[in-house]
């Protein structure tokens, strides 16, 4: 799958602070989204940075809160809703994709339930949600989901969970955690000192990057500490 369309704040390279997030998170959706086919809904879309990846779909629809503290100039928004009831008409779409949103949904078995009205029977949802990772776009930012969790809430509304699996290892996981704090804490100082500002965040983060990737390979992987979750699952009922 190309990924060269994708927006450089999703396919970071590794020199990046968020590049082990989202290049596996990439990596993910690259793989499975072809699956999804027809006309195809993204729920909590932004900009639609993952929009390319999805070939098959006749179309591809946008849908977002409209939240005040957050900002949404210069995303890709085709429908607006109301935080409660989506805009459309039950089993509207073939497939719907959602990526990096749940954790912000306060009301998330309603939504569920939302997601699964404008669903077809026997349509998709693939999603992605983190689960190590810094709070952000707060206040906003309500839940992490263990992938035991993710897992009964979709099957509690509606959905068979056809395939699942977690981004990163342990040990990248660590370093990813690690990234962030010297990204947020210790890169503001150290960009206010000119000599070193223009190779710190160059050499630091992709040697920390690389060192995450060659550890992460050597030592055990470790299951239960993990970026994110993402979930291919199906709305119950025969497909029409």
């Amino acid at each position: 799958m190309n990924t060269a369309s994708v927006p450089y704040q999703f396919n970071p390279s590794i020199t990046q602070p968020a590049y082990l997030t989202r290049n596996r998170l990439l990596r993910s959706v690259a793989e499975l989204a072809p699956s999804l086919q027809g006309k195809v809904l993204d729920f909590g879309c932004g900009a639609k940075p993952y929009q390319s990846l999805f070939t098959q779909a006749a179309q591809y629809i946008g849908v977002d809160y409209q939240n005040e503290g957050h900002s949404h100039e210069n995303e890709h928004i085709d429908f607006f809703y109301d935080g409660k009831t989506l805009p459309f008409a039950n089993g509207e779409y073939d497939a719907i994709f959602s990526s990096e949103v749940f954790e912000h949904v306060f009301n998330l078995d309603g939504i569920m339930k939302e997601l699964n009205r404008v669903l077809k029977p026997g349509g998709s949802l693939l999603l992605t949600c983190p689960f190590a990772i810094c709070e952000h776009e707060v206040p906003n930012d309500f839940a992490r989901y263990s992938s035991f969790a993710i897992r009964h809430i979709l099957e509690k509304n509606g959905f068979t969970v056809t395939r699942q699996f977690k981004t990163a290892n342990a040990v990248e996981t660590v370093f990813q955690l690690w990234i962030n704090y010297i990204h947020q804490y210790i890169t503001p100082f150290v960009a206010k000192i000119p000599v070193v500002r223009s190779v710190f965040r160059v050499t630091t983060y992709g040697i920390l990057n690389l060192t995450a990737i060659a550890l992460g390979a050597l030592l055990p992987r470790g299951e239960s500490l993990y970026l994110n979750n993402v979930v291919l699952a199906q709305k119950n009922g025969a497909a029409i």
